[in-house]
């Protein structure tokens, strides 16, 4: 199981890479990017219940299924990543203003990434890591408060940043908007930032390989969409964007 597992590991930080690589020759056509070409589009927020929710039921299911139910370091990090994805599945479409659409292959793109996702963190979580004793005096260790705070700054910087584009428009208004404040000073995608943040401060807490392959699959992802919707921005906005020097997605580095 284990060496079956590694492998799994192993093939998803490489996919991550194909990825990473692909993204910066082709635009992921959600959002600001929206491009048919990705599939029939349908309703944003059915969009993004139906991408994000398998994941939420997936990583609950293999928890309640495991033997480590009564473990509390597994818990805490169960109720780090489902905190996430419930604001995401459930709470995040209902603040979703206007009638913008997704592509469906964007959404099932989503869901199988999601649901493997599940698989790779569960699996270590839940049922790899409780066979080595990896828990042992687990909440007396200093990275698990570490990445806890990282994962709780980054999940700030991610709320108040869509809160932030959420309010760009006024109802029934459909111009685009430069977004401005919070971490926008510092890069045109501060959400996610805030994500990526999130699922660094998640790996750390769980001082694992499989965190470590999720927190790359979240920069491999994210980063080139970042620099495309910058691309995008000074093609619309001109010099009022580009006069305001902005990263892509880490602040003063990237």
């Amino acid at each position: 199981m284990v060496e079956s597992y590694n492998i799994f590991l192993i093939v998803m930080a490489v996919a991550a890479l194909g990825v990473y690589i692909a993204l910066h020759f082709v635009e992921a056509g959600y959002g600001y990017l929206f491009n048919r070409k990705f599939g029939r589009p349908i309703s944003n927020k059915l969009g993004w219940v139906l991408m994000e929710a398998p994941v939420f039921v997936a990583m609950a299911s293999l928890w309640i299924g495991s033997g480590a139910t009564t473990e509390v370091a597994p818990l805490l990090l169960l109720l780090m990543f489902e905190l996430h994805y419930f604001q995401r599945s459930f709470v995040f479409p209902l603040l979703m203003r206007g009638s913008s659409k997704m592509p469906l292959g964007i959404v099932l793109m989503g869901a199988v990434f999601n649901t493997l996702n599940a698989f790779m963190q569960g699996g270590w979580l839940f049922y790899i890591a409780p066979k080595f004793n990896y828990y042992e005096g687990w909440m007396s260790k200093p990275y698990i408060y570490i990445g806890l705070a990282v994962f709780i700054f980054g999940m700030l910087v991610n709320l108040h940043s869509d809160y932030i584009i959420r309010h760009l428009r006024k109802e029934g208004d459909t111009k685009h908007y430069i977004p401005m404040g919070g971490m926008f000073r510092y890069v045109s995608s501060a959400n996610y930032f805030g994500e990526f943040m999130e699922w660094v401060g998640f790996a750390i807490a769980s001082w694992s390989w499989s965190g470590v392959v999720f927190a790359w699959w979240t920069f491999a992802n994210l980063a080139p969409r970042s620099k495309s919707l910058c691309r995008r921005y000074e093609r619309e906005f001109g010099e009022e964007f580009t006069r305001l020097k902005r990263r892509y997605i880490i602040p003063f580095i990237y």
